[in-house]
């Protein structure tokens, strides 16, 4: 497994931006499809994006596309999630996860590593 270390988030005014980073460690970062997922308050973890192995496919929820850019430096063993135009229904903890599939990378269960996630807050 790999282990997952998450930052960035923060409070921010919607309307505003916000660039989360996923730091892995190990060598095998690259052997590895990277998603973001995020957890409101009484609701379950949803997809945000996903990261192919080579950073070539990437994969959108609906909703953030357009705003999110889901990001990967295999030379650094991190993935990013660049967030524009926040919403107060962006507000959440967001958390990384590491898989070896790759497909269904839109389903928490294909990913078997998780950060401990960093909290995303969006005022109005």
């Amino acid at each position: 497994q790999v282990q997952l270390v998450e930052s960035g988030g923060g409070l921010v005014q919607a309307g505003g931006s916000l660039r989360l980073s996923c730091a892995a460690s190990g060598r095998t970062f690259s052997s590895y499809a990277m998603g973001w997922f995020r957890q409101a308050p009484g609701k379950e973890r949803e997809f945000v994006a996903a990261i192919s192995r080579n950073g070539r496919s990437t994969y959108y929820a609906e909703s953030m596309k357009g705003r999110f850019t889901i990001s990967r430096d295999n030379a650094k063993n991190t993935v990013y999630l660049q967030m524009n135009s926040l919403k107060p229904e962006d507000t959440a903890v967001y958390y990384c996860a590491a898989t070896s599939a790759q497909y269904g990378l839109d389903y928490p269960g294909r990913f078997g590593s998780w950060g401990q996630g960093t909290q995303v807050t969006v005022s109005s």
